[in-house]
C-alpha cells in the first residue's frame, strides 16, 4: 500500500454555486436528473419556463459537483457532464464549483461514486423519516483523501482504462446473447415456415379463451392469481403469482382452468404474442391479461405451438391481430386469434421439429444465463476497482 495521502475538507475544494436564473415563460430549459446509486445525471426533460412551478432555478455548469440533498445518502450525485451545461435545478440539488487546482472534477466524480463517499452522505444527512435531507455544512466539513494533482490524473486514467476493459466485456457478452437469440430466431422461422399446410388455430384447438375482465381484489390469502408477468417467451413463471379474495375467485371458478399442458399467451403491453407452456399440475381459477389455448394434442402439439407463436412469425401475426396499433396497451382481439393460420404438420414431424428447437434453445438459455452471471460480476467488479483506487493501492 502506498503512503497515505493528505486529507482535506470538501469544503476546502468546494465552493456553492449561487448561479441563478429567471425563467422566461416561452423559453424551453433543459432539466437534470441525478441518478440513485452512483448513476449519475442525466436529462430529466425540456419544459418551457410557464411549466415549471418556480420561477428561478439554479443553473448548473459542466464539470461542477451537483447533489439531491434528499437522496444523496444514496447516491445520488455527480459531476455535470459536458451535454448538461447550463441545464437547471432547483434548490434542492446544491451545485459546487470544483476548485480544479486541487480537485480534479474527474476525480471526484469517480471517487464520489464510492461507498465510503456515500457513506459519508448518509453522516452528514439528518432528519425524521422521510424528512432526512443533508446538512450541507456538515456534507463541507466530512475529510477526503487529496494526492497531488499529477496523482489525481494517474488514478483517474487506471480507473478509465479499467472501466473501458469492464464495458468492452460487458457489450461482448451482450452481443453474443444478441447473437444466439438472432440465430434461434432465424433457424425457428426457418423450421416452422416449411413444416405443413397451414390451418386455422380454433381447427386445431379445444379451447382458447381468456379470463376475468375485471381488475381482482389483491389479498394477503386467498386464492392465486395468474397475470402477464408468470409469462415470458418458453418460461412459465408461477413463483410471480399474486393471491385475489376467495369471493373473486368463487365467482371465476366455472371458466377454464389454466392446467399442465395448457399454453398461456399474453394479450396486452409490450409483450404481446408472448408464450409458455404450463409445465406444472397446479390449478388456476383465475387469470387476466392471458389466452389460454388447450390444444387438440392428436393435431396439435402444445409445445409445438409455443414454439410458432414465440417464432417471429407468431409474433408478427399475434400483433396483426392487435387492437390499438401503436399503443402500449393494444389488446390481442380473441375472434381474431381463434381465425389465426399456422403451419401444422403431422405430430411425428411436430415432435422432431420441437426436439429441434428445444435443444437450440436450451443452449440459448444457457448463454444468456453465463451472460447475465458475467454481467453482475462485471457490476461487483468496478466498486471493487474503485475502492482501491481511492486507498491508493492502484
Amino acid at each position: 500500500m502506498k503512503k497515505a495521502w493528505p486529507k482535506v475538507r470538501l469544503g476546502e475544494v468546494l465552493g456553492r454555486s449561487e448561479e441563478t436564473i429567471a425563467l422566461e415563460p416561452d423559453v424551453e430549459y433543459r432539466q437534470i436528473t441525478v441518478k440513485l446509486w452512483g448513476k449519475g445525471l442525466a436529462l430529466r426533460g425540456t419544459l418551457n419556463g410557464a411549466e415549471i412551478a418556480s420561477s428561478r432555478q439554479m443553473v448548473a455548469r459542466s464539470g461542477q459537483f451537483i447533489l439531491s440533498r434528499i437522496d444523496a445518502r444514496n447516491g445520488a450525485l455527480g459531476i455535470v457532464p459536458t451535454e448538461l451545461d447550463k441545464a437547471i435545478v432547483t434548490n434542492d440539488f446544491p451545485v459546487f464549483n470544483v476548485l480544479d487546482k486541487r480537485l480534479l472534477p474527474a476525480y471526484l466524480g469517480w471517487m464520489c461514486r464510492t461507498a465510503s463517499f456515500v457513506e459519508e452522505c448518509k453522516r452528514a444527512s439528518e432528519g425524521t423519516t422521510n424528512r432526512v435531507r443533508l446538512q450541507e455544512d456538515k456534507f463541507l466539513a466530512r475529510e477526503i483523501p487529496l494526492p497531488p494533482l499529477v496523482e489525481q490524473q494517474r488514478v483517474v486514467a487506471r480507473i478509465e482504462e479499467l472501466a473501458a476493459q469492464t464495458q468492452e466485456a460487458r457489450t461482448l457478452g451482450e452481443q453474443a446473447a444478441e447473437e444466439a437469440e438472432a440465430l434461434a430466431a432465424a433457424t425457428s422461422h426457418e423450421f416452422l415456415s416449411a413444416s405443413g399446410s397451414q390451418s386455422r388455430l380454433d381447427d386445431v384447438c379445444l379451447v382458447i379463451t381468456d379470463g376475468t375482465h375485471i381488475t381482482p381484489r389483491y389479498t394477503e390469502d386467498g386464492a392465486i392469481f395468474l397475470s402477464a408477468q408468470n409469462v415470458k417467451p418458453f418460461r412459465f413463471i408461477p413463483e410471480k403469482h399474486r393471491k385475489v379474495s376467495l369471493e373473486d375467485f368463487r365467482a371465476y371458478t366455472t371458466r377454464n382452468k389454466a392446467k399442465r399442458g395448457d399454453v398461456l399467451l399474453t394479450r396486452v403491453g409490450a409483450g404481446i404474442g408472448e408464450a409458455a407452456l404450463i409445465n406444472q399440475d397446479i390449478e388456476f381459477a383465475t387469470y387476466v391479461s392471458l389466452a389460454l389455448i388447450r390444444t387438440d394434442s392428436t393435431r396439435l402439439k402444445p409445445e409445438f405451438l409455443v414454439h410458432w407463436l414465440n417464432s417471429p412469425d407468431g409474433r408478427a401475426s399475434s400483433r396483426r391481430e392487435t387492437l390499438g396499433k401503436g399503443t402500449s396497451q393494444g389488446n390481442l382481439n380473441l375472434k381474431l386469434l381463434r381465425g389465426m393460420a399456422l403451419p401444422v404438420p403431422s405430430i411425428p414431424e411436430q415432435c422432431r421439429i420441437v426436439s429441434q428447437l428445444d435443444a437450440l434453445q436450451a443452449e440459448v438459455d444457457a448463454l444468456k444465463h453465463l451472460q447475465a452471471e458475467t454481467a453482475a460480476e462485471l457490476d461487483a467488479l468496478l466498486p471493487a476497482i474503485l475502492d482501491r483506487a481511492f486507498k491508493g493501492e492502484l
